[in-house]
């Protein structure tokens, strides 16, 4: 059963990471386009799905609350006020969003709204991403750091990294989606992000390197780790082929791979630590008689839902956006 729920919250983490991920970065690609109607374009490619996509942050917190519930505490405990900051983001952006499709004279405005809310968002994602590799003050499985005992130099790298993933994940999802305009943007912009990319992933590792963080040490014990930055490598070179020959759905599928590379090294570093390196899944889950519970529940009929909705609602919209107010 343990198995079970912690394959379900790798899933529903991974499935938030890519799908938000993509939009949120489409919300802050709106600041560098030139014209209302291209940022029209973008923002009505991601129009009927992305609300949808942040279903999955519920998946996976309702996971931690019910079946890893010392982890939800110690989490929240450590995380509250960047998540507090992290769902004003969310909720901004989701509010501009419909307010910019009934305002009439303050688009910019709204614009500008979802580009603050979509930034800090996935600033703060990358932020606890760092936080969690480079460790938190934790003691006898409790959270002993104060309101921030998250913040680090190297965890303020990691949020500025991942909105540079997201960035790269939503050119990617424009370069399909999209007409000429937003896409000949996306196109150009790609092999920067790219570049940049990369050039955050190589301070990162020498940061960790400085640091001498634990995780570094779970790679000298397991070799078998390299085997996904090669696969993100493989994938960085086959988005700057389709980029020059601008093969449109290619590079939003390297971008998937780039993401999935990158979530397998951290998830297989960290296994079998929920909170690394200082509690484990064994030592956060709850009785088994709850996770049986909920598994005929939530893990038998409102994950398969889930994804089902999520399968049907992409395929629905599977076509390109057109330069009419009509956006599909």
């Amino acid at each position: 059963m343990i198995d079970f729920w912690t394959g379900a919250l790798a899933l529903t983490i991974f499935l938030y990471v890519v799908l938000d991920g993509f939009d949120l970065g489409v919300g802050m690609l709106l600041a560098l386009a030139p014209e209302a109607k291209v940022r029209r374009g973008m923002l009505a490619a991601i129009a009927p799905i992305w609300d949808g996509n942040e279903t999955w942050l519920v998946l996976s917190a309702s996971i931690l609350f019910g079946i890893f519930p010392l982890a939800y505490a110690t989490l929240l405990s450590a995380f509250y006020l960047p998540l507090f900051f992290m769902l004003q983001g969310l909720i901004l952006r989701g509010v501009s969003f419909e307010f910019r499709e009934k305002s009439l004279h303050h688009t910019r405005f709204w614009d500008g709204c979802i580009i603050l809310g979509s930034t800090v968002a996935s600033f703060v994602q990358g932020m606890t991403v760092g936080a969690l590799v480079e460790g938190l003050p934790i003691v006898d499985g409790r959270y002993v750091g104060g309101a921030f005992g998250w913040y680090s130099p190297f965890a303020l790298l990691c949020g500025l990294g991942l909105c540079l993933g997201y960035v790269l994940l939503g050119a990617g999802w424009l370069t399909c989606k999209t007409g000429k305009d937003a896409q000949d943007l996306a196109f150009h912009l790609l092999p920067r992000l790219l570049l940049c990319v990369l050039g955050f992933l190589l301070i990162v590792f020498i940061v960790a390197l400085s640091l001498s963080l634990s995780v570094m040490d779970r790679w000298l014990e397991r070799p078998i780790l390299m085997i996904f930055p090669i696969i993100g490598a493989v994938a960085c070179f086959g988005m700057l082929a389709a980029v020059r020959k601008r093969i449109e759905r290619i590079p939003f599928i390297c971008g998937l791979i780039i993401f999935a590379a990158a979530f397998g090294t951290l998830a297989v570093s960290f296994y079998p630590y929920i909170i690394p390196f200082s509690v484990t899944l064994i030592d956060a889950a709850s009785p088994r008689s709850s996770q049986s519970f909920l598994f005929w529940g939530a893990g038998l009929v409102v994950l398969p839902i889930t994804l089902l909705y999520t399968l049907v609602v992409y395929f629905t919209f599977k076509g390109k956006v057109v330069d009419d107010e009509s956006s599909y």
